[in-house]
């Protein structure tokens, strides 16, 4: 293998079979997890989902070739009605759920712990991958039902009707870290005898199905290639960093109400004393007093000095 990098945490890296048409991607995040829930709280059987739903995107991300935005989203029929998690093109993350947080807590009190993956988005929903590419304005986006018995379940059924590539994939989640890996088969051109592919792809999907969660989290990539996938020749590529990053700034906040316009905005602070607005991914809040307002309208608005947010 190719001497690996210092750090395995907040990166995604890429893994392959030699002279076989085997690859595999990993991704271990702890840094940008929990500063992307910093503003936040999820119940933990959520916090475990979401955390799922960004490795996703992230490996979905690795796999392809493009400049833009990958967005995952998940709509569900139970407790938790929305998955959302972005990832663009040089993995910078962001994600948000939404769900009702008091039948997520009966249905893990119930489960004595977690509630089963179906318990908490329901049996029908469904995966939708959406692919927004800075080249000409390119947009794709591919749909299918929620599948099986886990998100990584649903993930694979993405692959198999999007992509058409045979994939397994792990998917882990706490309060501490995000991580995941897949592996895929890809087209054989000249990959060597049919034999020998197929006992490469065997070899792969047996290897990954017996990674466990702490494994995923606190095992180094090495570790696990060695652990999971012993007797074959790997290849392990440099990693690339992610991080968190919200669109939100003060100033699309204050676009937003300007937009709004000053009726609008002048009745909110007349009621309540002051406009706060919430990003919708991040929950960074966003407090604008009657100074700032009058601010916003202002001919000519001032620069922001020490009354941008409070």
């Amino acid at each position: 293998m190719d001497q690996a990098i210092a750090s395995n945490h907040d990166r995604v890296r890429r893994f392959v079979f030699e002279d076989r048409p085997v690859r595999g991607h990993w991704v271990r995040l702890e840094s940008a997890w929990r500063e992307l829930r910093a503003h936040t709280h999820y119940p933990p059987a959520v916090t475990e989902l979401l955390g799922q739903a960004l490795v996703a995107s992230v490996l979905l991300a690795s796999t392809l070739k493009f400049r833009g935005t990958l967005t995952f989203q998940l709509q569900g029929s139970g407790a938790v009605s929305l998955l959302v998690a972005q990832c663009t093109h040089d993995f910078r993350v962001r994600a948000v759920a939404r769900c009702d947080a008091a039948a997520v807590r009966r249905l893990s009190g119930e489960a004595g712990h977690r509630a089963p993956f179906r318990q908490l988005v329901g049996e029908d929903g469904r995966i939708t991958v959406t692919i927004e590419a800075e080249e000409k304005s390119l947009r794709y986006q591919g749909i299918v039902p929620l599948s099986g018995t886990s998100l990584a379940e649903s993930l694979e059924a993405y692959f198999a009707s999007s992509e058409q590539l045979p994939t397994r994939v792990r998917l882990a989640a706490d309060e501490s870290h995000g991580s995941g890996m897949l592996v895929q088969k890809l087209p054989e051109h000249g990959s060597g005898e049919p034999e020998e592919v197929a006992e490469a792809w065997e070899g792969a999907q047996r290897g990954i199905e017996q990674l466990t969660p702490g494994e995923l989290h606190h095992g180094s990539l090495e570790e696990l290639l060695a652990q999971g996938f012993p007797g074959h020749d790997l290849r392990l590529l440099r990693g690339t960093p992610v991080r968190f990053e919200c669109r939100c700034s003060h100033g699309r906040v204050a676009g937003l109400l300007r937009a709004l316009g000053p009726d609008e905005v002048r009745e909110v602070l007349k009621e309540q004393g002051a406009v706060l607005v919430t990003c919708e991914f991040c929950h960074r809040p966003y407090r604008f007093d009657p100074v700032d307002v009058e601010a916003l309208f202002a001919e000519e608005p001032p620069s922001r000095g020490s009354g941008a947010i409070h």
